[in-house]
């Protein structure tokens, strides 16, 4: 997490990040991010620290905001354990390749991107521009208060695929993102193989998915796209945190993404209509995207992938932090095993699905 999306959630802070000071960093990460900042050239060595504050809601990096002089940036440090209650490790230095997704989307399209300022491959460390958060509200906040618009949705779905299509069948980008030992334990380790443990009835279901997500290489996939990661920028969506950049299949940006519209209907079922016109909207400008492979192809794939990561959000490594209640995770489970079982090739029955189990429901309470 870093940027926009960190300041302004320090009042939406889920409930698997610790709780950090709000003006001051421990010594030995104001040390740490002091010599990364002289090594970036953004201070100069005989210049006195400047004021770090460390910015909360991430669970995967170190993130604080810099006041210098000539105004404040954002430094991120990835951790090699998350900050959640599961084992969770992850390989460090994924932040060179967090960088190098950015710099890659800034060339495609300039406006979806913070501007990165410098990078310390010693610490792991990077710099950013800081996005005041009352210009760049984060997407997640405004949809856990029921504001969905479908036409910012589209927007999204329209960056990502034109990342994608930008991206795709490049022998350059495949070579540069080969993260595969990145990508497996960040993604599919704690979203699919820990979720095949948890359900060994749905085992052969998830690893399938594993494989198949695994092994196709297509495009250069953020890994990411998450609500939390997105912030509503004047000219458009800006995305935020591609510690899981690989070159792989574009299908688990659009499914990890329409995942969480799924989701938001659960906590909060009196704005489902809204949530599931956002699902449509953005599904619909991605899929206009696809120019690299047959849309029903990616689509395909991407409705077989997505009841494997709405069961990982309830029952793997990462639940998402608002679905609490028992009844909502097993509303959750229904539809995730009936798709599991017997996949379906469009996305539209999954969502009638949903609005026929979950919606109805999940109002009841």
């Amino acid at each position: 997490m870093c940027s926009l999306r960190a300041a302004h959630l320090e009042q939406h802070t889920p409930v698997d990040a610790p709780h950090m000071p709000p003006n001051a960093a421990d010594g030995a990460s104001q040390r740490a991010f002091a010599a990364a900042l002289n090594r970036m050239g953004l201070t100069a060595p005989d210049a006195p620290a400047p004021p770090l504050v460390p910015l909360a809601g991430g669970v995967s990096s170190d993130i604080v905001r810099v006041d210098l002089p000539s105004g404040s940036i954002c430094l991120k440090r990835a951790l090699p354990k998350l900050k959640v209650q599961a084992d969770w490790q992850a390989p460090v230095e994924r932040n060179r390749w967090e960088v190098a997704w950015m710099k890659v989307a800034a060339s495609i399209e300039p406006t979806a991107v913070p501007h990165v300022l410098g990078e310390d491959a010693q610490s792991g460390t990077f710099a950013m521009s800081y996005l005041d958060p009352e210009h760049y509200p984060v997407w997640k906040a405004q949809l856990l208060e029921g504001r969905a618009q479908p036409a910012f949705a589209a927007l999204v779905g329209t960056r990502i695929a034109s990342i994608h299509a930008h991206t795709a069948n490049r022998a350059d980008l495949a070579r540069q993102f080969a993260t595969d030992h990145i990508f497996f334990p960040i993604r599919l380790e704690p979203y699919l193989a820990a979720t095949a443990r948890a359900h060994p009835d749905l085992a052969s279901a998830l690893e399938h998915l594993i494989e198949v997500t695994g092994s196709t290489k297509l495009a250069l996939v953020h890994g990411d796209v998450s609500p939390k990661n997105i912030l509503c920028g004047a000219h458009g969506p800006v995305f935020l945190d591609a510690e899981c950049a690989w070159y792989g299949d574009p299908a688990f940006d659009l499914a990890f993404c329409l995942n969480h519209m799924l989701l938001k209907c659960v906590w909060r079922p009196q704005s489902t209509a809204a949530y599931l016109a956002c699902f449509d909207a953005l599904a619909r400008a991605y899929l206009e995207g696809v120019t690299w492979e047959p849309q029903a192809q990616l689509e395909a794939r991407t409705a077989h992938l997505l009841p494997g990561l709405l069961l990982a959000r309830v029952d793997g490594k990462s639940p998402v932090e608002y679905i609490t209640e028992k009844h909502q995770r097993e509303l959750v489970r229904v539809v995730a095993r009936r798709f599991l079982l017997e996949p379906a090739r469009h996305l539209g029955d999954i969502v009638a699905s949903w609005q026929a189990t979950v919606a109805p429901r999940a109002q009841l309470h």
